[in-house]
């Protein structure tokens, strides 16, 4: 198969240098566009007239190719569409690319490119979620997807095409990475609260039901649990980021040294010793030390003092969140999460039925946490739903069978 996809161009009696070069050593390093009039000998292909048309099987699949290639650079103009500056820049950077792989599979099919196909559904959604949306899941999904090339086994693609979708799947890693960075404090705190609130009141519900209380004794226990659960987590959420961030911050550097500089005693300039013990060489922090005392009139390296006026510009402590911001999606996720295992006996259930339709909608609910994390971490969603699924379920079965065993001891 390779042999007659390597030159299926040539049955239109227009030798394709593309073509002849799909794994030769030069890799064609154009990124599918030829080098057509060539005087080499290697960009004239020499094929047996068999070799010369290539089969259903390949065109269906470059023509399928040619359509994912279409719906990804447009799904990356369309992300483009909802940035500024540097990122704007990198996604229209990536369609660029699309499309040069686009011209590959339109240099081979020739005259069976035919009616445009449509993309693959995974390309549609992201196409969908791009253009309503934009935000770090769609490119944490982008990211999966050219993950999942299958140029690198097929003969059909170039060499550099297969680096290509290497290289893609890394620039995108790195814009995922810069989204993920933004949201990390409170999402953390959110989802955490989430799974905490689901497992937690779905284990004190399954416990206390075994031992044979009444529904209305579960439906008020439950309650409790969830008001205390989300009180305690959004506390000790706030408590948690206001410590970390106060560690960091006591970690910066001061403007002292701009200011006590000119009352050292230059024989014994201790002012080397603040910047040894900021991270610098004996030879950068006496050079730095010379600059404060004014021996140089340069600034060389001014990242190791403080500069209050960039303060409000970068927070440098982004990805830790802020306390309230953190302690408020604590409360608010582990409430929306405790309040699922409760449902059914506000509804009027009980008994055996209950327990079932609580871990039914738990179930449901830790899949989708699950699922949530993978797409952000750029993990397998299946995989981690699976693993969310386990561990809490598992969790409340054994406190099922707690509480049928602590019942059973009192009866």
């Amino acid at each position: 198969m390779g042999a007659r996809q390597s030159t299926g161009s040539t049955r239109r009696a227009r030798p394709s240098a593309e073509s002849a070069h799909l794994r030769s050593p030069a890799g064609a390093p154009r990124f599918g566009r030829g080098t057509h009039g060539h005087p080499d000998h290697r960009s004239i292909p020499v094929t047996s007239p068999e070799q010369q048309s290539p089969s259903r099987n390949d065109i269906k699949r470059w023509r399928q190719y040619l359509a994912d290639e279409r719906g990804e650079a447009a799904t990356y103009r369309d992300l483009a569409r909802r940035r500024t500056g540097e990122e704007r820049e990198i996604l229209l950077g990536l369609a660029e690319a699309e499309g040069r792989h686009e011209a590959h599979w339109l240099e081979l099919l020739g005259n069976d490119v035919g009616r445009p196909l449509r993309p693959s559904v995974r390309n549609r959604i992201l196409g969908v979620l791009a253009r309503r949306f934009g935000s770090v899941f769609v490119l944490a999904l982008a990211q999966r997807a050219e993950g999942r090339s299958p140029y690198a086994t097929d003969p059909s693609a170039t060499s550099a095409m297969v680096a290509d979708e290497q290289i893609h799947e890394e620039v995108v890693r790195g814009l995922a990475t810069r989204g993920r960075n933004r949201l990390s404090g409170n999402f953390r705190a959110a989802v955490f609260g989430a799974n905490d609130g689901l497992v937690s009141n779905l284990a004190l519900v399954m416990g206390i039901g075994a031992t044979g209380v009444s529904t209305s004794f579960i439906l008020f226990s439950g309650l409790a649990g969830l008001l205390a659960g989300a009180l305690s987590m959004g506390a000790g959420e706030y408590v948690s980021v206001r410590s970390q961030r106060e560690l960091l911050s006591a970690t910066r550097p001061t403007q002292i040294t701009l200011t006590a500089a000119k009352e050292l005693d230059i024989a014994a300039n201790e002012l080397v010793l603040v910047y040894r013990a900021r991270g610098m060489t004996p030879a950068a922090a006496e050079h730095r030390a010379a600059e404060r005392l004014g021996l140089y009139s340069c600034d060389c390296d001014p990242s190791f003092s403080l500069q209050p006026e960039e303060d409000d510009a970068v927070d440098e402590h982004e990805a830790v969140g802020t306390g309230l911001g953190a302690a408020a999606s604590s409360f608010c996720f582990f409430a929306s999460g405790a309040i699922i295992p409760v449902l059914p006996y506000l509804v009027g259930l009980s008994g055996v039925t209950a327990v079932v339709v609580a871990c039914v909608l738990v179930g449901l609910a830790l899949l989708a946490t699950g699922a949530v994390v993978a797409l952000l971490s750029g993990a397998s969603p299946l995989r981690l739903a699976l693993r969310q699924l386990a561990i809490g379920l598992g969790a409340a079965a054994v406190t099922y069978l707690l509480g049928l065993l602590f019942g059973t001891s009192v009866a």
